[in-house]
């Protein structure tokens, strides 16, 4: 059920423009409600986690969001809900989200209508009821967007086109649960921003959700990379948000002559390598606010939330079912430096998606991209393929004894090995 659109009987979508997101684990109630907005005419896709709802909204923009409050069997405090609901609330202000709860539940539906939602469904529903709701927190939504539009000086996150995600950072790691939270603090100022962070790492991606969150929002923001001298004649022409590229590249002349060009009506947002090569003029102008990207590798688990959200997207731009990742493929994800960052990964993970046809992503569809890397850097008399297979092989068992704390049983079940095979190979590697 997960991920399913609703369409009629033609295949086609049904005739209401409308498309809904429906977040609960439980495959009876998403199974209920997507018959019921069928009969209805809504689209309707369905996501059983936090993480694949996250991702789904990476993907496109839905006009409203019904969330259940709890993931976990024996769970109701709600405790997962309101945090989704909070993460949901602080990418886009206006997203219209209706709550589903148990009948016992109603002071939790109302708590979460303080947080953010704009009405709750309570278990049993009754289907006209749930209707009603729903578009009941469209129709408001689309009146305070079209409100908020009339005035300028209230940043409303418009996003981008219609039926696309807004901008996201996906990721739950604490450096990026802290970088979320100053982008949704500083989108609003006037003050420059200073981006910086290894390439690959989502420093565009940032600029971007500073910029929808800002009130220029409605308008595009004007892009320059420094080094190349024919778009410089765009910066003194800037309104609105102003993305510089590379300033850290120029020398201080060039700097200089850069932090004289950019003008007054202009939000500056820098992107750079490294601060420290700016002159101080220039860094005063850009860099009121320091933001950093982290490097994949100190984000722990978050590079296989992201390869999970890279398989879901490539699989459905290209109509196909994603492929879950194995064992071992999950391992090299968490265990490996990846070349150009989560921009690296992403494109092995596509590599894999695209070439796979065995139904699931093992380490070695991810390997060619890593083995090419290798070979760029090593000299002709090097081993060949066979060692850097081992040396895989080896990485994966340190993950999988890492990530499980040197339990052997459940890193061997983890791998598809036994415990002898797994002591074995623990043995070759002198682990």
């Amino acid at each position: 059920m997960s991920g399913q659109t609703v369409r009629d009987r033609t295949g086609e979508y049904a005739s209401s423009d409308h498309t809904i997101l429906l977040i609960d684990d439980n495959p009876e109630v998403a199974r209920a409600i997507s018959l019921a907005f069928d009969c209805e005419g809504y689209g309707l896709d369905s996501a059983s986690t936090p993480e694949e709802a996250f991702s789904m909204l990476a993907r496109r923009r839905y006009d409203a969001i019904l969330l259940d409050l709890n993931f976990t069997r024996g769970q109701t405090s709600g405790a997962e809900g309101f945090a989704t609901l909070a993460r949901i609330m602080a990418d886009d202000p206006s997203a219209a989200v209706v709550v589903i709860t148990a009948h016992s539940g109603i002071r939790i539906a109302v708590a979460a209508m303080q947080a953010g939602a704009l009405d709750f469904v309570i278990k049993p529903w009754r289907n006209a009821d749930l209707i009603a709701r729903v578009t009941a927190a469209i129709a408001k939504r689309e009146r305070t967007r079209a409100g908020a539009a009339t005035t300028p000086a209230v940043p409303v996150a418009t996003g981008s086109a219609a039926g696309t995600g807004l901008q996201r950072l996906l990721g739950d790691s604490p450096p990026m649960v802290v970088l979320r939270d100053l982008i949704r603090r500083s989108a609003p100022l006037a003050a420059g921003v200073l981006i910086s962070g290894p390439s690959g790492a989502g420093r565009s991606l940032i600029a971007a959700m500073l910029h929808q969150g800002s009130p220029h929002a409605d308008s595009t923001e004007t892009v320059v990379d420094v080094r190349d001298p024919a778009g410089w004649e765009r910066i003194e022409r800037a309104t609105g948000t102003l993305v510089l590229r590379h300033p850290d590249f120029l020398d201080d002349v060039a700097q200089e002559r850069l932090a004289s060009s950019i003008p007054a009506r202009a939000r500056p947002i820098g992107i750079v390598d490294d601060c420290r090569p700016l002159i101080a003029r220039l860094r005063a102008r850009l860099g009121t606010i320091e933001l950093a990207a982290p490097p994949l590798d100190q984000r722990g688990d978050d590079a296989l939330l992201l390869a999970r959200h890279f398989a879901r997207d490539i699989a459905a731009r290209h109509g196909r079912a994603a492929p879950p990742f194995t064992a071992s493929a999950e391992a090299m994800i968490l265990s490996t430096r990846w070349p150009d960052e989560v921009r690296g990964l992403q494109q092995a993970v596509e590599r894999a998606v695209l070439l796979d046809d065995t139904g699931v992503i093992d380490a070695a569809a991810l390997a060619p991209r890593l083995v090419q890397a290798v070979a760029a850097v090593t000299p002709p008399a090097a081993a060949p393929l066979g060692v850097s297979l081992e040396d895989s092989e080896r990485v994966m068992i340190e993950a999988a004894l890492r990530h499980h704390r040197h339990n052997v049983s459940h890193a061997a079940a983890a791998l598809g090995l036994s415990r002898q095979a797994l002591y074995r190979r623990m043995e070759r590697y002198g682990l």
